[in-house]
């Protein structure tokens, strides 16, 4: 099932709140500023789901090439209340990236969004985008 245009005006206002209370706190010694980005992928289709196979090959053509250094991928069980009220749950993917936050970056991280929402008929990829301190 496809998340509908109101869910995600929720989501973001959530998003957006939740971006202007974190503060980066002050990185120490050996640490380095950075952003993180969470993007969630629902599975829902109008056909079934997103299969194992099709993710696969969407990480291994899409997301590995614009972040060969390393990626996180945890899946899980979203769900949002449809606009007939009921809940609706899917099983989903979210997708954790640590970058420095410049324009390669930024565009990676669209053209990963577009190219999921082009590929598996997706209203959206939720997209929620935190400073962190790193080391290594």
């Amino acid at each position: 099932m496809k998340i509908t245009h109101t869910v995600c005006a929720i989501f973001l206002a959530f998003s957006v709140a939740a971006c202007a209370l974190h503060t980066i706190p002050d990185c120490q010694s050996g640490e380095e500023e950075a952003l993180q980005d969470l993007l969630y992928f629902g599975t829902g289709k109008t056909d079934g789901f997103v299969t194992q196979s099709e993710w696969d090959g969407f990480l291994a053509s899409t997301v590995t090439p614009r972040f060969p250094k390393g990626l996180t991928v945890t899946p899980a069980t979203g769900q949002w209340q449809g606009a007939d009220g009921l809940i609706v749950k899917e099983p989903s993917y979210v997708l954790t990236l640590v970058h420095s936050g410049d324009s390669t970056s930024e565009k990676a991280i669209v053209d990963i969004i577009q190219t999921y929402k082009r590929q598996f008929q997706q209203e959206t990829v939720l997209r929620v985008k935190l400073k962190v301190c790193v080391s290594h």
